[in-house]
């Protein structure tokens, strides 16, 4: 099946979403399924990010009608190819939370998931970015000679500073800092540019910044009932109810939680109390 270029897009900030660490498209990737459902996973791996791959939306492109369509997603859940939750929106100001339908190409198991909910995904795994032909570092070592002649470098002057200069902006400097802390208060006669600026940018080089890592904000939901729950409670994105299970057994009145269950149980109110009103699975 290959995608139309006028599938709908779903509204901003929800539809399909890739996760990271994807291989590469290849033959076969999807003949571990039926064969109804290797010809859908292989039309939503082709849509771009933020493609509406809803039910209702999939009935009136796919020659399937929308329970057999929610037949073939409960499967791409149940092999480890899709997950419906919501996930916090950073920098809006607000506790925004929306609906995410995150797809994976490659199958993941239950941990994966539980990793990628918790932000642990490692990004190494992630296809790497071409390298561009000229950094950004080396660039502006090159500018020199436009913005102060007395520090023009050589092309070989420029790739021998190009890792320090680097260093500065790996430490989250400016090309404004960088030009300060090289050009303000030169001396009448410099004899050597290249000794000049490697002079300047090791001895000014700023610190390293603190980095504090933020724990990325989502939740997994049930497949079938859409209740909310930890991952390692969502075998193949199920609870344990819909997967025909008997409920845990509850404390006896008086019994104290242990504290992780507190936590737990407070973690999941908060969450409760930001959700939207209305939900929209995209």
């Amino acid at each position: 099946m290959t995608p139309p270029t006028t599938h709908p897009s779903a509204n901003p900030g929800y539809g399909k979403r890739s996760t990271p660490g994807q291989q590469p498209a290849a033959v076969g990737d999807f003949a571990h399924l039926p064969d109804r459902e290797a010809g859908i996973a292989l039309y939503l791996d082709r849509l771009p990010d933020g493609a509406d791959i809803s039910v209702k939306t999939l009935a009136t492109i796919l020659p399937y009608g929308q329970c057999a369509l929610r037949t073939a997603l409960q499967c791409l859940r149940r092999t480890g190819h899709l997950r419906i939750g919501r996930e916090h929106v950073r920098g809006s100001g607000s506790a925004r939370w929306v609906t995410r339908t995150w797809f994976s190409r490659t199958p993941r198991d239950d941990a994966w998931w539980a990793a990628f909910v918790s932000g642990d995904v490692p990004s190494l795994s992630a296809a790497p970015t071409p390298r561009q032909t000229r950094s950004r570092a080396y660039i502006l070592l090159a500018a020199l000679r436009h913005t102060a002649p007395a520090l023009a470098l050589s092309a070989i002057d420029c790739a021998a500073l190009e890792p320090l200069a680097a260093e500065w902006f790996a430490r989250e400097a400016t090309e404004r800092d960088m030009l300060h802390a090289l050009t303000s208060g030169l001396p009448p006669t410099i004899h050597s540019p290249s000794a000049f600026t490697r002079a300047r940018l090791t001895a000014k080089l700023p610190p390293e910044p603190i980095r504090v890592p933020k724990p990325a904000l989502r939740i997994i939901e049930c497949a079938k009932c859409g209740a909310p729950g930890r991952p390692e409670t969502l075998a193949s994105g199920e609870c344990a109810i819909c997967r025909g299970e008997p409920a845990p057994a509850r404390a006896r009145p008086g019994t104290p939680l242990p504290p992780q269950r507190v936590r737990a149980r407070a973690a999941e109110a908060r969450a409760a109390a930001s959700r939207p009103p209305e939900r929209t699975h995209v």
